[in-house]
């Protein structure tokens, strides 16, 4: 039987989040909305990671990043959640130009439940989160057990990739 209207919106999911950032004050665009996500409505911050200085994947030509992943619970579907954090890359002025390239701001869902999503405009778990490890450190530090959906478990991704370029930050 499929659930009705008032259970879905009781549904909690449990998401992670990655954030990074390379242009004006990185570290501050990256805090900044971390406190943006935990005005979502139905939605809540569970568990921030570190802040990661990190080098660019890509386009070597630019600064270094700054990277962190949040996890949070809400009751809103993917792609309203999406909506929201859109929204909040736009208040940070973030501008699509080219893909890799330096940004004031990027959000991207990297696991939403155990859910396999890719229709055009949300695909996740994100595609090459497994692949890197501006992503798979700070996941790990909050939440060591955290298994990847179609691909395993993310602990086991970290040995095949470099992490040499990753560094956390000391706090301010």
């Amino acid at each position: 039987m499929p659930l009705s209207p008032s259970a879905l919106t009781a549904f909690r999911s449990t998401v992670f989040l990655g954030l990074g950032s390379n242009l004006d004050h990185p570290a501050r665009q990256v805090q900044d909305a971390v406190r943006e996500v935990y005005e979502i409505p139905e939605t809540g911050l569970v568990k921030v990671s570190s802040l990661y200085e990190t080098m660019p994947v890509g386009i070597m030509n630019q600064p270094p990043f700054v990277n962190a992943v949040a996890q949070v619970e809400t009751t809103l579907s993917p792609h309203d959640l999406l909506r929201y954090l859109m929204e909040i890359e736009t208040r940070h002025e973030r501008v699509r130009n080219e893909k890799n390239g330096p940004r004031t701001l990027d959000i991207d869902i990297l696991i939403f439940n155990e859910w396999r999503i890719d229709d055009g405009t949300l695909t996740t778990p994100h595609p090459r989160m497994h692949e890197r490890a501006f992503v798979l450190v700070p996941l790990l530090e909050i939440a060591p057990e955290v298994y990847i959906p179609g691909r395993g478990f993310a602990k086991d991704f970290l040995a095949t990739v470099d992490v040499s370029g990753v560094h956390a930050m000391r706090s301010a």
